[in-house]
């Protein structure tokens, strides 16, 4: 168990380590099994944030016939409430005669079967760290022991394919299992309570510095969208996370008189819909918004059902301009973001809505937005 903590809002909360530190720590240790022929019970692994893991290794099988050797590292999510708490991920390693190192899923990791996702399709739905992170690990029990053959890795997750249900990969075109994620190696938990009242904090911050108007952007991309456009609207800014509804509220109750919200498409297209929690694991539905309002201007069904189909929103935004609904899909959306957000703020003060995409820009601004951004 990884004894480090953080604190937030006097909360002591401990750190966990992600499925990709576990098929990392389980790799290493089974390919110096491999190399050595003595028992590994302990392995230690550095993560990409810099913490140093020392990861109890379980259900050692060797097989020296074989030139193979498995076993598995327990995940540990810390106090993060998270699905694959608890599981254990499985590596298994081979000798080859074929040099490299060759990284691949089995048994209930997924494998990618759509494009727009980080790995390409057909392949183990392993992400890039996790996967950086096998491939070094590898190498460093290699060099250490001489080795200069080729190898072969395997993830598993026998547990997965049913945890796999109760996530979002089968609609993300992940199918047959989870996948292997982190891009830290370290879980940071976080209290949604926590994290609610430090956005309302910086609200508050934010009027107690005589601002009137108010900037939300839900994360990173909208930060690096709004210091292209125009860096001095960062000034009024406060990030809200997935918790649109929560940081409306605070505007209200702090006096703002505006609030304009900058944010990429795959996030705001849900308050479309009147979603104002808009993490994957409360509710998605960009898709069916897309679709419904594309419906409404004449889209086929041969437009709606691909649509549907779409992974990302970017692939979506693509049919719609190639239908030529784009433009008019976006004005659509933008109406509707306006009208949830004003109903969720009681006409407490005006708000606007300005999304875009990486891909195609800004997208639309709703009637209100250039109004704040005057005023702004």
């Amino acid at each position: 168990m990884l004894e480090k903590y953080i604190y937030k809002n006097n909360q002591k909360m401990r750190l966990g380590y992600t499925t990709g530190s576990c098929a990392a720590g389980a790799v290493k240790a089974a390919l110096q099994m491999l190399l050595t022929g003595k028992p590994v019970p302990y392995v230690e692994l550095t993560t990409p944030k810099g913490i140093r893991l020392n990861l109890e290794v379980l259900d050692i099988n060797i097989q020296y016939s074989e030139n193979t050797v498995s076993c598995a590292v327990k995940k540990d999510a810390g106090d993060d409430p998270d699905v694959t708490d608890g599981l254990k991920i499985y590596a298994s390693v081979c000798k080859t005669e074929k040099a490299g190192i060759r990284i691949d899923g089995g048994e209930g990791v997924g494998r990618v079967t759509r494009e727009g996702l980080e790995q390409s399709v057909g392949s183990a739905a392993i992400n890039s760290v996790p996967r950086a992170m096998i491939q070094e690990g590898v190498e460093e029990v290699c060099r250490r022991f001489g080795y200069e053959g080729g190898i072969s890795v395997i993830i598993s997750i026998p547990e997965g394919r049913e945890l796999a249900k109760k996530t979002f990969n089968p609609r993300l075109g992940i199918e047959g299992g989870l996948s292997v994620l982190g891009t830290s190696g370290i879980v940071e938990p976080m209290s949604e309570a926590a994290l609610i009242e430090t956005i309302r904090m910086e609200i508050r911050m934010q009027n107690t510095q005589d601002h009137k108007y108010l900037v939300l952007a839900p994360g990173n991309y909208g930060l690096d969208f709004l210091k292209e456009y125009n860096p001095k609207l960062l000034e009024h800014c406060v990030k809200y996370s997935n918790f649109l509804g929560e940081a409306l509220d605070a505007a209200a109750e702090y006096g703002f008189q505006g609030v304009l919200i900058a944010g990429h498409i795959g996030k705001l297209v849900k308050l479309a819909g009147g979603i104002m929690n808009t993490h994957s694991r409360n509710a998605d539905a960009r898709m069916e918004i897309l679709t419904s309002h594309a419906a409404v201007l004449g889209a086929g069904q041969d437009t709606a059902a691909a649509l549907m189909d779409c992974v990302t929103t970017d692939e979506a935004l693509d049919i719609l301009k190639d239908a030529g609904l784009l433009k008019g899909v976006m004005n659509r959306l933008m109406e509707r973001m306006e009208f949830y957000v004003s109903h969720r703020s009681g006409g407490a003060f005006s708000c606007g809505v300005i999304t875009f995409s990486l891909k195609h820009g800004i997208l639309g601004k709703s009637e209100h937005a250039e109004e704040i951004l005057r005023l702004l």
